[in-house]
């Protein structure tokens, strides 16, 4: 498999999120997933011991995954992020003083917006994508619109209600890739039925590129 860089996400069109994931799983649910085809994880930081699940998948899937933090809502959570290895920092929320933090630290950014002005705050701040959030109230229509005024070079991710069925829709209005959560992992979830979850969205991605 080709190194993963951490210089740009234009090679990571699909983020699995992984909420509830616990440490003693976390390898073999992420392994699960590359196998499938996804390169990227972010692991919530309101998941159980969040920070140590980052640090062993850091540890397992270096060069083959882009290991991040999702529900990143501080500077200092940011910061611990970076210190357990993570390398890309995701929030729900536009925070300009998490992102330029995340971008001091080394890190890649992915802040959550859902206005026009909220995207804007992103970019100046210096986000390296964006993730609309939540994608299923915006609709794909919300995210044209918001296309039609943003820089073209924008990446946007559509996080939220996404499933194969639905990718085709999102990427015509513009989506640059997604952040699926529950839909490929669940607490309690078993590595195979994870790694075949993921295994959909993958092939509808590839199906419909």
């Amino acid at each position: 498999m080709i190194p993963v860089a951490i210089e740009s996400l234009d090679a990571l069109p699909l983020i699995a999120i992984l909420r509830g994931l616990t440490p003693d799983e976390a390898v073999e649910v992420g392994e699960a997933i590359v196998a499938a085809g996804f390169t990227c994880l972010e692991v919530p930081l309101n998941s159980p011991q969040p920070l140590e699940s980052i640090r062993r998948l850091r540890a397992a899937l270096d060069g083959r995954a882009l290991i991040g933090a999702g529900t990143v809502l501080s500077a200092e959570a940011a910061r611990q992020v970076a210190e357990a290895g993570g390398q890309l920092v995701i929030s729900p929320n536009t925070d300009a003083e998490v992102i330029r933090q995340t971008k001091a630290l080394g890190l890649l950014s992915l802040p959550g917006f859902f206005t026009p002005s909220e995207a804007f705050v992103a970019l100046d701040a210096g986000a390296d994508a964006l993730k609309l959030f939540p994608a299923e109230v915006a609709g794909p229509k919300g995210l044209k619109a918001v296309r039609a005024i943003l820089p073209a070079a924008t990446r946007v991710y559509a996080v939220g209600g996404v499933d194969p069925d639905s990718m085709d829709g999102w990427r015509v209005a513009g989506a640059s890739g997604f952040g699926i959560g529950s839909a490929v992992f669940k607490p309690g979830q078993s590595a195979e039925q994870t790694g075949r979850n993921a295994q959909a969205f993958v092939a509808a991605w590839r199906r419909e590129g």
